[in-house]
């Protein structure tokens, strides 16, 4: 499989080792000389013990035309549709994978996007990686098993302090060298952190909940004259189509980092956590005891599942393999999920910004 990544990042980094360790050619883009320069030599060395001459490094002209597999765009957000509908315009991929956020809260090209990828026989993916690693795997094999009633409430957070950003970008001195620092551009946390409303929106959909449909959000901006402004903290009381109604937290000031969903029925819950510790990711259950006194109700359950940080990679390039080769027809992590999460943080900076509870029209695919 030939494989083509837009950004010398971290996600780029991550991503190139993902594929590389399943054997894959692998071409990083970048119209930065020198962040091709400091992947070589720093990043991923410094992540994987040394740099893999195996992947070939370029800028993005030195490949137009040339035909690949799969292309990876790891851009910054505010560039995620050009570069995705530049390269779908010369060289349309099998599979063409867009980091998450899709792109800014605005939507501007989704539509396009949509078209021309149909257009194009081209598979879309959001890269929402959560969705395709072992726990949730293990989460949705255990609430098939094991009833837990009717669900009465879903909740999630991903808050995590974006210092550690920081620290593996070391040539950025704060949120306002870069996206992060701009909501408007795909920063802040309700962008940065969108897993948290999409691992929520998964979870909905495995038990058949249907898609949020409405949207109230309280964001704490941070707004500096002349220079960042972002949401630190967002909070959103969502609902769905199917009537179950939840909360979705997602900052960029919590420390140490909680990544956690809990799925709360009337008979036990389901509890999906990311770094459990340093090397386990780990879902909690209960079942109720049927009929049993509360002090003889069985304790609930755990099981950590060990990982590393690549690990929480390689299922997203497996799944891609597996998408190239035509082994799936459908995916957890396609456009049209991706889609729904960015109405969700349409739907949230509007309720912010008029201090309202906002609908969801997914028929039409804007909020109101």
């Amino acid at each position: 499989m030939r494989v083509k990544i837009f950004g010398a990042g971290s996600i780029g980094s991550h991503l190139g080792h993902a594929f590389r360790s399943r054997g894959e050619e692998v071409t990083l883009c970048d119209v930065d000389p020198a962040a091709l320069e400091r992947t070589r030599t720093d990043i991923y060395p410094s992540r994987y013990g040394a740099w893999d001459d195996g992947i070939r490094l370029g800028s993005p002209s030195e490949t137009v035309g040339e035909s690949f597999d799969c292309v990876v765009v790891g851009t910054p957000p505010d560039t995620h549709l050009p570069v995705a509908l530049a390269q779908l315009a010369v060289a349309p991929p099998r599979v063409l994978l867009i980091e998450k956020p899709l792109c800014p809260p605005d939507m501007k090209g989704c539509r396009t996007l949509r078209e021309a990828a149909a257009a194009a026989g081209t598979v879309v993916l959001v890269g929402y990686n959560h969705r395709l690693t072992r726990n949730t795997i293990l989460a949705e094999e255990w609430l098939a098993e094991h009833p837990i009633g009717e669900v009465v409430t879903l909740r999630a957070s991903v808050r995590e302090h974006w210092g550690g950003i920081f620290r593996a970008h070391p040539w950025l001195a704060g949120p306002s060298e870069s996206y992060l620092g701009f909501t408007e551009r795909g920063g802040g946390a309700l962008c940065e952190h969108s897993h948290g409303i999409n691992i929520w929106q998964h979870f909905a959909r495995a038990i058949g909940q249907g898609r949020i449909v409405e949207v109230e959000a309280m964001l704490d901006w941070v707004d500096e004259q002349s220079g960042p402004r972002y949401d630190r903290i967002a909070q959103l009381h969502v609902r769905t189509e199917e009537g179950l109604v939840g909360t979705i937290v997602q900052d960029v000031v919590t420390e140490p980092a909680e990544k956690r969903l809990r799925m709360q029925g009337q008979d036990g819950f389901l509890e999906w956590e990311v770094n459990a510790d340093p090397e386990h990711d780990a879902i909690r259950t209960f079942v109720l005891a049927g009929g049993g006194e509360a002090s003889r109700e069985p304790a609930p359950s755990e099981t950590r599942i060990p990982k590393t940080r690549p690990d929480d990679f390689r299922p997203e390039a497996d799944h891609v393999a597996r998408l190239v080769r035509g082994d799936l027809c459908e995916s957890p992590i396609s456009l049209e999920q991706g889609l729904e999460t960015m109405l969700v943080i349409e739907a949230a900076v509007r309720s912010s910004r008029e201090r309202r509870a906002v609908r969801i029209d997914h028929a039409a695919g804007a909020v109101g």
